[in-house]
């Protein structure tokens, strides 16, 4: 860094520069006054104004990476959350589950977990969820934890959304809106993207709100002057009337892929191929269970909703038998009713099942409250009087005394592992005898130029015994009325 010249040697170095004559001309004269000799050192690069004035690129400041490779080590900005949940009936332990649920909510949804309140109250406060003094306690936690979001353990409603915010200065969402945003990331078909989209907008819609006076100025005719003619409605108004054209070509759009899928449902009935849903709680290992019957390849991640969309498989049982193997969306405590509204298409897959495989966690500190929140939305899709198994999963990490309770109060229940196989024989052997058998026992002898009644004797029923002899194969097979009217004319009774 240089120094600048003191005036009395600035003076020394212009009279040793020009004559003594020329010196106040010099000093007058601007473009002779500073020379790069004399003023380079001391007023250093000169800029013009123009240039004085735009903008300057830093160089060093891109943070655009080089290589690709570099991405895996760099970390991403988790939103930071707080969990508030208000304690109403129960125990303690069931207050301190439920939190523990959202938490694991919250971490798939992408979020970090700082903190997590309870508060016991008889029932939430009409106004912020937690009264206005809790509230206030959790605008001090936030500050402390630096947390940008507060989740909620329940639906609120707009205005408990409206105070707890302006109470709490950040974003705050229940547990509704977290639910739709782990089936936002996780819709993969075009149909479960539909779904969630639809169940989106039915959530949003009575929680649009305006921000300051932008949405809430409308244009009247009349008198008003110029260009303030308008349609008459606030912004508010415009976006509900476009949220409810959307939802409603969301409705048909899901309805034309419902009927895609009646057809094939329809062509399994006709070829008379039993059905299996998997249903149970989310994370209690549906897909791991599924890929282990008929190695389906289906995504198995220890996240809840790790798979939304439905997955239908051939399998066969023990005794060869063909039927079909569904899994279905999970089901979690206070699933949101828009939720279960939209993928009504898709549970669908459950009330027409000819057997209903309910997985259960094992492992989980309460297995009977997954058991319950399944039922319960069973019972709303209509599927009460579909035949039940109930697969105790994960029964290697298990609590012992778990597994024998559950085993003594559910009647119609096995324990397995799926990622061990343990009980896995025994399961398809119990899927073999549950399933509906064909009415009908024929013996026949068909000849071998009716091959495929053959077929269809073990693709549509039960072969019992099967032998080829000279005039043809003898069968003795259980099978329904249709096919057993096709194999009259080869019975011992019509041959007599």
């Amino acid at each position: 860094m240089t120094s600048s010249s003191s005036p009395s040697q600035d003076t020394k170095r212009l009279a040793h520069a020009y004559p003594e004559g020329l010196r106040a001309d010099a000093l007058m004269e601007e473009d002779v006054a500073w020379s790069e000799k004399i003023d380079g050192e001391r007023d250093g690069d000169q800029f013009d104004r123009s240039e004085r004035a735009a903008l300057r690129r830093v160089v060093g400041l891109s943070t655009e990476l080089e290589d690709v490779t570099e991405v895996e080590y760099r970390q991403l900005r988790l939103e930071r959350v707080v969990l508030v949940g208000v304690w109403t009936t129960g125990t303690a332990q069931d207050a301190d589950n439920s939190l523990a649920e959202l938490a694991a909510l919250a971490e798939t949804a992408g979020a970090l977990v700082l903190d997590g309140v309870i508060q016991r109250r008889d029932k939430p406060d009409a106004a912020t969820y937690i009264g206005s003094g809790k509230a206030a306690e959790l605008r001090d936690i936030v500050l402390e934890t630096g947390a940008d979001t507060v989740i909620c353990d329940g639906e609120l409603s707009p205005g408990q959304l409206i105070q707890l915010e302006d109470v709490a200065k950040v974003k705050v969402i229940d547990r509704t809106a977290l639910i739709l945003d782990i089936f936002a990331q996780h819709a993969k078909s075009r149909e479960g993207k539909a779904q969630v989209a639809l169940a989106q907008m039915q959530y949003m819609l009575p929680r649009l709100r305006g921000w300051g006076q932008s949405l809430s100025r409308q244009m009247g005719g009349g008198r008003g002057g110029l260009a303030t003619r308008g349609p008459g409605e606030t912004k508010i108004e415009t976006d509900r009337r476009r949220i409810r054209e959307k939802m409603a070509k969301m409705r048909r759009e899901i309805a034309d892929m419902k009927t895609g899928r009646e057809v094939k449902r329809q062509e399994r009935r006709r070829n008379k191929v039993p059905s299996v849903a998997i249903a149970g709680y989310t994370n209690a290992g549906k897909s791991s269970l599924l890929n282990r019957l008929t190695g389906a390849g289906v995504l198995v991640e220890n996240a809840l909703f790790a798979t939304l969309d439905p997955t239908v498989r051939r399998a066969e049982t023990p005794s060869g038998r063909l039927y079909t193997l569904a899994d279905t969306v999970g089901f979690v405590r206070h699933l949101p009713h828009h939720l279960v509204e939209a993928f009504r298409s898709t549970m669908e897959e459950v009330g027409d099942a000819d057997l209903i495989v309910h997985v259960v966690d094992g492992s989980h500190p309460v297995p009977e409250e997954q058991l319950a929140a399944v039922r319960e939305v069973i019972r709303d899709v209509g599927a009460t009087g579909v035949p039940e198994i109930v697969v105790i999963n994960k029964a290697d990490a298990a609590d012992p005394l778990v597994l024998q309770r559950l085993l003594r109060v559910e009647k119609r229940s096995i324990a397995v592992s799926a990622r061990t196989g343990q009980g896995i024989e025994e399961l398809l052997a119990l899927i073999d005898n549950e399933l509906p058998r064909p009415s009908v026992e024929v013996e026949a002898l068909v000849p071998y130029t009716h091959g495929k009644l053959v077929a269809r004797a073990h693709t549509e029923g039960e072969v019992i015994s099967e032998e080829h002899t000279a005039e043809g194969t003898l069968l003795k097979v259980r099978v329904h009325e249709e096919l057993a009217a096709d194999l009259a004319p080869f019975t011992p009774a019509s041959a007599a």
